[in-house]
């Protein structure tokens, strides 16, 4: 069975997390959660609620992580997915995660982003001249590194595909699913 990476950390969002991870069962891949440590993260949910300008948080699902960053050899996997929540913030910065996020870009494999997922890639320097969707608020953190915002529920730009936030799960993860079916059969699987 194909492996795809899902990346999480603390305050990843629950339904950017979930939606993807059994939609990769679905199509008999295996989800492998990566995460800073092999453990338990607590997941969120995000909404801006009515008369907010801001984002509301609540505690989600937990989630386990099968594997550290530090223990990734992205060559195992087919593609890689990166969440929303307020966790790419955070975990953006670790060196590893930039290791792996700049693999999949520079081996052109299934990329999925959605929602401040962006953050990760920004900062790993493989958005320069793509185009993606994002949450409006992080318009900037994809501008300011060289990538083209596009307010859309599915953006394809090469072998990246993007989304909003988890309003547009159901336009976006569709065509990164197709793309891993394809690698998968040029793999011979």
């Amino acid at each position: 069975m194909e492996k795809v990476l899902v990346i999480v950390g603390d305050a990843t969002e629950t339904v950017d997390t979930l939606y993807p991870y059994y939609r990769l069962k679905e199509e008999g891949f295996q989800p492998v959660v990566a995460a800073p440590q092999r453990r338990r993260y607590q997941m969120v949910l995000h909404e801006v609620k009515p008369g907010w300008t801001i984002t509301k948080e609540w505690e989600g699902y937990t989630i386990e992580a099968d594997v550290a960053f530090a223990d990734v050899n992205p060559e195992e996997y087919l593609g890689i997915f990166f969440s929303g929540g307020r966790a790419p913030e955070y975990i953006r910065y670790d060196e590893d995660l930039v290791r792996i996020t700049r693999h999949f870009f520079e081996t052109n494999k299934p990329v999925g982003c959605v929602c401040h997922g962006v953050e990760i890639p920004a900062y790993a320097d493989c958005v320069r001249g793509r185009q993606m969707a994002t949450v409006a608020k992080c318009k900037f953190d994809l501008e300011v590194c060289g990538g083209t915002f596009v307010d859309e529920a599915c953006v394809i730009d090469g072998n990246l595909v993007s989304g909003r936030t988890y309003h547009d799960h159901g336009q976006y993860i569709g065509p990164w699913i197709k793309m891993l079916v394809e690698a998968r059969k040029r793999k011979g699987g």
